[in-house]
């Protein structure tokens, strides 16, 4: 099992002298605060697109960023914390507004598809993770409580609209089946490491989501 890399010189990495983290620390000296963690977050993500989460240093992404490990290392003393904040930074919540095309099927087709573009844009760092996931219950976590949470969000503003334009009652839609499209959808995508097709997210929504707001419609309570 990789040997996880935390604060402190690695001897898996080459000897870095002071005066060369000095330059590196005096060249990020202009970034400060949220400008400088950006910076470092996204010189952490370039790093593990480039070579994996197994071969990502400390050294690597100093480098990338110009500056020292140190200042990585106050903020993230291990790779997984960094490899962590990394993704947060670069998997925000899916931008508002949720979509609004005048009818229930075509906003929750709108908004997976929205779903899978945003996933199949981190589709590399869920392959270098995959193995990492399954030890690490905070990368798992997280992966999922985020996208669910967004979707939910998203989802109940789209059933909100429906009701307000009549599709649907709202009141007799549990929440469970409110969320259940974004529920499959990123179920099937951490499971397989992919997005789904067009195809099958359009079933999800004939075949699954509709015919049961039609059952609730006709059967409330």
């Amino acid at each position: 099992m990789p040997k996880e890399e935390t604060g402190g010189p690695n001897p898996a990495e080459p000897a870095r002298n002071s005066s060369a983290d000095d330059t590196g620390a005096r060249s990020v000296r202009r970034r400060r605060g949220a400008a400088l963690e950006a910076a470092l977050l996204q010189a952490a993500w370039d790093e593990l697109l480039a070579v994996g989460y197994h071969q990502l240093t400390f050294e690597a992404v100093a480098a990338r960023a110009s500056t020292s490990r140190t200042v990585l290392y106050r903020r993230w003393p291990h790779r997984r914390d960094l490899v962590l904040a990394a993704l947060r930074h670069q998997t925000p919540p899916l931008p508002p507004p949720a979509p609004d095309t005048g009818a229930l099927r075509t906003d929750v087709l709108a908004l997976l598809g929205r779903l899978t573009l945003r996933m199949t844009q981190i589709a590399p760092v869920l392959d270098a993770l995959a193995d990492e996931r399954a030890r690490n219950s905070d990368l798992a976590h997280y992966l999922q409580d985020r996208t669910q949470q967004a979707g939910r969000a998203a989802m109940a503003t789209v059933i909100d609209r429906a009701a307000q334009r009549g599709e649907l009652d709202q009141a007799s839609v549990p929440a469970r089946v409110a969320a259940l499209p974004f529920t499959l959808v990123v179920g099937e995508i951490l499971l397989t490491h992919r997005p789904p097709s067009q195809a099958a997210i359009t079933e999800v929504v004939d075949q699954v989501f509709l015919p049961l707001i039609a059952h609730y419609r006709r059967c409330p309570g």
